[in-house]
């Protein structure tokens, strides 16, 4: 039985050191969560460099020799600003290159790719085998494919020194990214021969780390419990909704949360001015400070959509450009925030061309002005075709921001319509339409509209959304629970 257990995460993100995605919002949030309830948690990450130059006062603690090609390995240790200790495995021949963590500037992955994420989980092992003098972790936790190898070391240093050395967690984030390489690069891993077949790495012909993950590790989570049903079914399952139903007695969903500190409309300094749901006026000037920061029209009884996502397929944007210009046509107004494929990047500028005053693209990554868009906009447009968790649903309602969302993972677990029962109970806080198809989407779309018409009820259910609370106790009690039971 573990009570207060040392958990070592093991993931390649961590916000506020690096962040492409929610994932690194959940590693930034959920070991600091722990800590909070007890838990000796901390974080395993590789060496970018936005990561190295966010280790503030770091000090080497180990060395690993030469490995997966780096012709140095070291392990570096320091703190957050929040207390939670964080390790950096150091390889500037693998880690140390500009632009994205995980590809080339011509969105190329790099062809190393299979070597470097090994490495993260080779180090979080050897961690586990009691490579440090000082700390052992007792849980190896670790977050999407790229961490996914830790559990079959794991097994593998077990069976050498013929003992449980750590109890292993996987938490899917979103199985469609799955860490495939070619088979003939399985030699470069070090792992035993039998480990790439069927009940191995092995996934139709090619090498899986996701896989590794899903097979080796003690206990499997995902990141809501629709999304922990839904991938064990042949829609959502990726072709690994076998495994997952054969383990599925191993399988947990367990909700994402939110910082609800660093999302917090009362008092955020990137807002023009605070708000809550008790004092909800402050939003009305966030919007229109929005509205001039974006060069939209200036008009605070205008509703304002908001897009503030990756700009890809599965989040369901072609869904929004195809339905913008009916929305544009019923006089709201249109904020997109993100990047992605080139196809919907052109369309969104092309609509701001064609809409000026009415739509604002900015296509890029930004933190800060997310939060302004979130206090600013009316709705949140979040019409994935499947969403394992959804952070940005859960930001929007704590900023008044409805979320108009397809039911699916996540967001079916999180968003209730705003049908005529959810609205006489109270538990009515946005938007949800069933199919992935357009008539459903512009549905919803004017059934927002028909609620904004009438303010008092909008007003209500705003403040309502504002009122639930996502925050990381719950989640982090519950993985906590999680690691005594797979122990």
């Amino acid at each position: 039985m573990i009570s207060l257990p040392k958990v070592l995460h093991i993931a390649a993100e961590c916000y506020p050191l690096l962040k492409t995605g929610g994932l690194a919002d959940v590693v930034g949030a959920l070991p600091a969560a722990q800590r909070a309830l007890g838990a000796d948690a901390r974080i395993l990450l590789p060496g970018f460099p936005a990561i190295r130059a966010g280790m503030r006062d770091a000090k080497p603690v180990a060395g690993f020799g030469a490995q997966f090609g780096a012709a140095a390995v070291n392990l570096w240790y320091a703190r957050l600003a929040d207390g939670v200790p964080v390790y950096m495995v150091e390889a500037p021949g693998l880690y140390d290159r500009g632009g994205n963590p995980y590809a080339d500037g011509n969105q190329h992955p790099y062809g190393d790719n299979h070597r470097r994420f090994a490495l993260l989980g080779w180090v979080a092992a050897q961690l586990a085998d009691g490579y440090l003098a000082d700390w052992r972790p007792e849980v190896l936790h670790s977050h999407d494919w790229h961490a996914g190898l830790a559990s079959a070391y794991l097994c593998q240093l077990a069976a050498q020194r013929g003992r449980k050395l750590a109890t292993s967690i996987f938490t899917v984030h979103n199985l469609a990214y799955q860490g495939l390489f070619p088979a003939e690069v399985f030699g470069e891993l070090g792992l035993p021969a039998d480990f790439f077949q069927i009940d191995g790495l092995e996934f139709h012909g090619q090498l899986s780390f996701i896989k590794a993950g899903l097979h080796y590790s003690d206990r499997i989570a995902t990141v809501s419990p629709s999304y922990a049903g839904e991938i064990q079914t042949t829609e959502h399952g990726c072709g690994l909704d076998g495994l997952l139903r054969q383990r599925s007695a191993r399988l947990a969903g367990i909700l994402n949360g939110v910082d609800e500190a660093l999302w917090n409309p009362a008092d955020d300094p990137a807002l023009a001015a605070p708000f809550d749901a008790d004092r909800p006026s402050g939003k009305q000037q966030c919007k229109c400070a929005l509205q001039v920061e974006l060069g939209l029209n200036v008009a605070v009884a205008t509703p304002m959509f908001g897009v503030i996502s990756r700009l890809t397929e599965q989040k369901g944007l072609h869904l929004a450009l195809a339905g913008a210009q009916a929305l544009l046509a019923q006089g709201g107004q249109l904020v997109v925030l993100g990047n992605g494929e080139a196809a919907l990047e052109a369309g969104f500028q092309q609509l701001a061309s064609r809409y000026p005053g009415q739509v604002a693209v900015s296509l890029a990554f930004d933190e800060t002005l997310s939060h302004r868009i979130f206090a600013g906009c009316d709705v949140v447009l979040v019409p994935s075709r499947f969403e394992p968790c959804g952070l940005t649903q859960m930001y929007g309602m704590r900023y008044g921001a409805l979320p108009l969302a397809r039911r699916t993972g996540g967001l079916a677990d999180t968003v209730r319509d705003c049908s005529l029962e959810n609205l006489a109970d109270g538990s009515a806080n946005g938007f949800v339409f069933e199919r992935f198809e357009q008539p459903d989407f512009d549905a919803a779309v004017r059934r927002a509209y028909t609620l904004y018409a009438e303010p008092p009820r909008w007003q209500a259910v705003q403040q309502q959304a504002m009122r639930r609370h996502f925050g990381w106790s719950g989640p982090a009690g519950a993985y906590l629970d999680l690691y005594r039971v797979a122990g």
